[in-house]
């Protein structure tokens, strides 16, 4: 017996999120500075943003995959098919005992709108939910409005808390964004 699974739309792409594993870390680093040089290039200085050495970005990033400081720290990775096109590490909030923090969340530039970021997001709130915490929160750069219209619609809101940090030798200014769970 012959039976047609076919539909109308097209092949779909094979995507998921799994967790980090050590071989995902030069993908992250690249990852990372892609989505920076990208994201920020009206933000930071451009020869910062060109000196993102991508080779101590996956030391920083294999360190976390392979010794996280806790079980609580966890780092996810996008894939369409075998390629990793994004990351999110998770964290506790260091100053909210029953709050995870999204210390980071990158799609690459080229795969951005096709909902890796949603996919990430969505697995740090499961395991937040899983592990009892009462809320998830991320850190913005005030001048990302890409990033808070993602966040917005992903139901998370600012707080009104902020902070001023040294990135890349520029003073920037963050506000927390986030929900209770």
């Amino acid at each position: 017996m012959n039976h047609s699974h076919s539909h109308g739309h097209g092949p779909t792409a094979d995507v998921s999120v799994r967790p980090g594993i050590a071989e995902d870390a030069r993908a992250i680093a690249a990852i990372q500075a892609a989505a920076w040089r990208d994201a920020y290039v009206d933000v930071l200085p451009a020869e910062a943003l060109a000196s993102l050495d991508v080779d101590a970005m996956q030391a920083t990033w294999h360190a976390a995959l392979t010794q996280p400081p806790s079980a609580r720290h966890r780092m996810f990775t996008a894939c369409a098919g075998p390629v990793v096109v994004g990351f999110a590490a998770l964290a506790p909030a260091p100053d909210a005992p029953t709050t995870g923090e999204v210390v980071a969340l990158e799609v690459s530039p080229a795969r951005r709108g096709d909902g890796h970021g949603s996919r990430l997001l969505a697995a740090c709130a499961d395991v937040l939910r899983q592990t009892n915490a009462a809320a998830i929160r991320t850190w913005v750069l005030t001048s990302d409005e890409r990033r808070g219209e993602f966040l917005r619609s992903a139901g998370l809101a600012p707080s009104g808390l902020r902070r001023t940090l040294d990135v890349l030798g520029t003073r920037v200014t963050e506000e927390a964004w986030g929900a209770a769970l």
